[in-house]
This record gives C-alpha cells, sequence and structure tokens, in this order.
C-alpha cells in the first residue's frame, strides 16, 4: 500500500474542495451574509491538505490504492463539507452536520433539519451544491489530480463505477471525464434556464437544477418543489429527473447520431417500463384521495421519478397513501435509477441481471443439456460479472438488515427503521412515516445517524471500497 501517495490524493481533493467553498461565499455576499462559517471552513482544509499535497511519494498506484483513496475520499468530502454547517451554528452537533453534509455529497438528499427556510442563503446553496459536486463522483477531480501525480485515472474511476461493469466512451479516461461533465453541464444549465423562464427566481432554480442533476432533492423551501404549486414546473422537474438518471454513455451515443444503439438499450426500455407501470398502478390506487385521473396522474408521476430517480424531491406524502402505493415506491427505492447515471439503488441493470439469471437457471432444470447464456445489451454476460452482481446483490440486503438491526435500538417502528436504512443506502432520501417527504431524521440518537451516514456513502460506493477500507489485509504493506 503506498500511504504516502494515497494522502498526497486526498490532500489535493481537499484543495478543490476549499475551492468550490468559494462559490456559496460568494452567494452569502450577494445576499449580505455572514461569510465567517466558509472563511473558517477554507482556512482548516487549506491547513490539512496542503501540506499533504505536496509529500513526496513514488508513482505506485494500483486497484487496492485506488479503492482505498476513494473510499477515504468520500468520507473526508462529508466531513469537509460540514465544516459550514458546524461554523453557521444552525446546527445542533458536528455530527449533525456531518450527516447533511455526506447526504449531500452522496445525492441522498435526508436531512436533520426541521425548519429550512430559517437557514441563511449561503448555507442552502453549499447545501445543494454538494450534490451537484457528488452526482458524477470524483471523475473530474480524478482527471485533474491524476496525471499531476503521474497515475492512471482508471483505477479510481473503476473503485466509484456506478454499475456492475465500468467501461469508458473512449480511449483516454481523461477525454471519458470531459465528455461526461460537458453532458452533465450542459442539462444542469438548460434546466437552469427553463426554470428561470417558468418563473422561479434563480437563486431558486440554481438550487432545484443543483439537486435534480445530482439526483439529490435538497430544496430551498420546507414543503419542497410542492411549495411553488406549479404542474408545469413539477413536469419539467420530474422529467429532468429522469433523464439524469439514464446512463450517460446512452448520451454520448445520440451525440454521435448513433440512434439505433440508444434505442436497443435493454436496460433503458426496462427502466421506461417500471416507470410507466408504476405510475399507472399508483395513478389508479390513489383516484380515490385526489377525485381525478388527471390530479393522481400528476401526483404519481412525480413522485414514481422522484423515487426511482432517487432524487427524493416531493409534492405530495406518499406515507400518506394506501399501502400498495408505499410498496410500489419502496420497490422502486431498491432498483434505482440505470447504471452510469447521477441515481442511486441497485441499479436497473442488476436487477435484469437477476431476472435473466433467475430465467436461465429455470430453464437449465428443466433442459439440463442446453447451454444457456445471460445477454445484456445484446452482449453476453460474463459469468464473473454475473458473479459479482449477485455477490453485491447479496451484500446490498445484508447492510440493510445489519443496519436496520442496530436503527432498531432507538425503538421506532418497523416502517420507520427499515424505511430509513433503505433511503439511505439507496440514496433516495425520504421513507415512510416519521422519515417521509413531510417528516425528517432529526429525532434519531447519534449512533443511528452515523450509521445511517455510513449507509449512504456505502450506497453511493457500491458497498466494496468501504468494505475494503474496514478489511485488515487492505492496510499491509506486502
Amino acid at each position: 500500500m503506498n500511504f504516502k501517495l494515497v494522502l498526497k490524493v486526498l490532500g489535493r481533493v481537499m484543495s478543490i474542495e476549499a475551492v468550490a467553498l468559494l462559490l456559496p461565499l460568494v452567494v452569502a455576499l450577494r445576499y449580505q451574509e455572514s461569510v465567517v462559517p466558509f472563511l473558517l471552513s477554507i482556512a482548516v482544509v487549506l491547513i490539512i491538505s496542503l501540506p499533504l499535497s505536496r509529500l513526496k511519494t513514488q508513482p505506485h498506484f494500483f486497484l487496492r490504492e485506488g479503492f482505498v483513496s476513494v473510499g477515504l475520499l468520500w468520507l473526508i468530502m462529508g466531513l469537509v463539507g460540514g465544516l459550514p454547517f458546524y461554523f453557521s451554528g444552525y446546527f445542533d452537533s458536528f455530527i449533525d452536520c456531518f450527516f447533511e453534509s455526506s447526504s449531500g455529497f452522496t445525492t441522498t438528499g435526508a436531512t436533520i433539519l426541521t425548519d429550512i427556510e430559517s437557514l441563511p442563503r449561503g448555507i442552502l446553496f453549499w447545501r445543494s451544491f454538494t450534490h451537484w459536486l457528488g452526482g458524477m463522483g470524483v471523475l473530474v477531480l480524478a482527471t485533474a489530480i491524476v496525471p499531476s501525480l503521474g497515475i492512471r485515472a482508471h483505477y479510481m474511476t473503476q473503485a466509484e463505477s456506478p454499475g456492475p461493469v465500468f467501461s469508458k466512451l473512449v480511449p483516454k479516461q481523461s477525454q471519458t471525464s470531459k465528455i461526461l461533465y460537458g453532458i452533465y453541464f450542459a442539462m444542469t444549465a438548460v434546466e437552469t434556464a427553463i426554470l428561470w423562464l417558468l418563473g422561479m427566481p434563480m437563486y431558486d432554480a440554481l438550487i432545484h437544477a443543483f439537486s435534480t442533476a445530482g439526483t439529490g432533492g435538497f430544496s430551498n423551501r420546507n414543503a419542497s418543489v410542492g411549495a411553488y404549486g406549479d404542474p408545469v414546473i413539477e413536469i419539467v422537474i420530474a422529467v429532468f429527473a429522469l433523464l439524469f438518471s439514464i446512463n450517460f454513455g446512452l448520451y454520448f451515443l445520440l451525440l454521435h447520431r448513433r440512434f439505433k444503439e440508444f434505442l436497443k438499450s435493454d436496460e433503458l426500455r426496462f427502466f421506461s417500463i417500471l416507470v410507466a407501470g408504476a405510475t399507472i398502478l399508483i395513478t389508479v390506487d390513489i383516484l380515490p384521495l385526489y377525485g381525478s385521473i388527471g390530479e393522481s396522474l400528476r401526483f404519481a408521476f412525480f413522485q414514481v421519478a422522484s423515487i426511482i430517480s432517487t432524487t427524493g424531491f416531493a409534492t405530495a406524502d406518499f406515507a400518506l397513501w394506501p399501502q400498495l402505493s408505499q410498496m410500489i415506491l419502496v420497490l422502486l427505492m431498491f432498483c434505482g435509477a440505470c447504471a452510469g447515471s447521477t441515481g442511486g439503488g441497485m441499479k436497473c441493470s442488476r436487477i435484469l441481471m437477476l431476472l435473466r439469471s433467475i430465467h436461465r437457471e429455470i430453464r437449465c432444470i428443466a433442459h439440463p443439456r442446453s447451454v444457456e447464456v445471460v445477454r445484456l445489451e445484446g452482449k453476453v454476460v460474463e459469468e464473473k460479472t454475473l458473479h459479482s452482481t449477485l455477490v453485491f446483490i447479496g451484500c446490498y440486503l445484508l447492510v440493510i438488515l445489519g443496519a436496520t438491526l442496530i436503527i432498531s435500538l432507538d425503538n421506532q417502528s418497523f416502517a420507520v427503521s427499515f424505511s430509513s436504512v433503505l433511503t439511505c443506502v439507496s440514496n433516495v432520501g425520504p421513507g415512510l412515516e416519521l422519515v417521509g417527504p413531510s417528516g425528517n431524521f432529526s429525532s434519531f440518537s447519534p449512533l443511528s445517524k452515523l450509521v445511517m451516514t455510513l449507509c449512504m456513502i456505502i450506497g453511493r460506493l457500491e458497498i466494496f471500497p468501504i468494505l475494503i477500507l474496514l478489511s485488515p489485509t487492505t492496510w499491509r504493506r506486502t
């Protein structure tokens, strides 16, 4: 393990995070608010990061160092991101700050705040901006940092890749990162402009565009998107939440006019069927509550888009809906968005591979001599990939069950304990009952908040980087 190089990478990333803190500082100046929280945070970060970034190292950097760097990086990003919250004095403890910051960077959207609108605009801007920074991970940071260190970005991006298979759009990882972030930035800018043209103040438009792009869900309103009461704004945000939930590699195909390949995507079709099916079922189920198909469809579509994309915005308290609708949304939390997107959850590609593996197993039992393969996107899936997918799903469920066991020490109902953990691991945000769209996570004990914070990071990094951090063999020099 090349400890010095890992620390140097962390130092460089922390320095970039200090630069990112300048943007909310400018916002605080614009609205004549205190800039002390941001100045103190920048000073603390630079005091720690500058010595680390100047360490003399050897460029021996492999997959183990990549996983360790990414795991530590996300833990540190949460800690550093919580400094402005802590120095602002609006949070009760640093654990709350760590929870809120990690919820932002992991694009979860769970909050301990009971009155969001009472916070300064600079703090709320930083809170939503963490969604945008964390949405695409550290790909752009790896592109900026790794070449200067003489190591390959491949190992870091492989450790953070959201999906069962890591792939590059073009041969050079740095070019792939630039393409991804170019698409990401352009889509964010388009959504911001549309929301502004629809009557949202520019500040609000930026807040909600950042949160939608990162599929996070932090709003500057207590009632979330429902505070605007505008069906057109709701449709725009829901559509963009779904767009950011699609594999960004498919947008690369569109840019190169490879339309047939785009439309043949198995995962995209599966994702679309889930959205359409869930919307129809929930619309019918909640029809007695709203009295008209139009209103039922409006609320059903937004909540389905918000949950399956793991954005977590809300226009209605679905914790008060019938049990069938709640169960459908819980299943969507498990599934999540597409691989290669900014969304969380298990990913549709993994669910699709699981279903096809079950189908293959049934056929093999019925016809023992037949040779069956699992295909995805028109290609045969390797047995190694299928094995890792099944292991991931097993670990995913074990993490949820183990964390729920710890959370149950708070003596909340099973629905609250289970949905709290599920929504954190899947990076969704709202859960059921106490932690529903109109609730928050403030009533949990410090231990439970730390466990759920770790669950957010585990879910965002898809489990294994954190498990590698916890493995004693990782820290041996040989």
